[in-house]
């Protein structure tokens, strides 16, 4: 399949209200819906699990709908599964396509994983098996959902705690090429690599490195629980030290991007979610003060 120029292409659909700024966002979670709507806080963005907007109306695409009137606002998919030996699910993809014509977002992302096979769908985003087959295999799903959308999407790398012995791709390669088969974009989840460099023993920055300056469009930053035998992404804590200096490390590789604080579980008073925006805000201006 041909491969389309999707950067040109999202940027003719964006207009300066749906553009998501490179400054710090947050997700968007229910118990915050009428606080954000009474106080608007200053904060660049809001990002939304996709499919909790799925339905033709009802309170969670009302207060998304009001919320949009005064964010930009990114879409975040996680059930699309585009890594399932399945054919990419039809009814998903019109679902997601109806949800981006009427909030019109400045991006839409999806995760390097799967998640369901045949009926059954798994509550979770299940890492591949770094091989050629499932490179190009997924590859061709994202070229497909972009075809369908007629649009370019980022792809989030996974967090993961085990390892296929078919495996023959360094994780980081197996995202670059991704980005080269298909044409989308990257949304570099710093959380993610940390965890994995620490359960697979590599090193993050050889990851950060491998990656092309101009595919990572997005940056997610969030917490992980350490009390195991391995670490767990979690998105139910604040950012850790060891992320914020590897985001730190990935500003000075790629520059200013678009950043995400994830909190989904144990979801925390909004002030605290926005402290931890202002965090990577302040890291941001920092960076962009050095930078100028």
């Amino acid at each position: 399949m041909h491969l389309r120029d999707w950067d040109a292409l999202s940027k003719s659909v964006c207009n300066a209200s749906n553009i998501i700024p490179c400054n710090a966002g947050a997700g968007l979670r229910a118990p915050h819906y009428q606080e954000i709507l009474k106080t608007l806080p200053k904060v660049g963005w809001f990002e939304v699990h996709s499919e909790n907007y799925f339905g033709a109306g009802g309170q969670p695409l009302y207060f998304l709908e009001q919320i949009r009137n005064h964010y930009p606002i990114s879409l975040h998919g996680v059930g699309l599964s585009l890594g399932s030996t399945d054919e990419l699910n039809q009814f998903h993809l019109k679902k997601l396509k109806n949800l981006i014509q009427r909030i019109k977002p400045g991006l839409v992302s999806e995760h390097l994983c799967w998640g369901s096979i045949g009926d059954r769908s798994l509550n979770d985003l299940l890492p591949l098996p770094y091989t050629q087959e499932a490179l190009n295999h997924i590859s061709a799903h994202i070229r497909q959902a972009q075809d369908f959308l007629d649009r370019r999407i980022i792809i989030e790398n996974v967090s993961s705690y085990l390892q296929f012995k078919y495996s023959n791709i360094p994780e980081w390669e197996f995202l670059r090429e991704v980005t080269t088969l298909s044409g989308c974009g990257i949304l570099l989840d710093i959380n993610n690599i940390y965890v994995n460099s620490i359960n697979h023993n590599f090193d993050p920055m050889r990851y950060i490195d491998a990656i092309p300056l101009n595919a990572v469009e997005e940056i997610h930053l969030a917490g992980f629980d350490s009390n195991g035998h391995c670490l767990i992404d979690t998105h139910g804590t604040p950012v850790s030290d060891e992320v914020w200096a590897l985001y730190e490390y990935a500003l000075a590789s790629f520059g200013a991007k678009p950043t995400l604080i994830e909190w989904d579980t144990d979801i925390p008073p909004l002030a605290t979610l926005l402290r931890e925006a202002a965090k990577a805000q302040l890291r941001l201006e920092q960076f962009n003060a050095v930078t100028a």
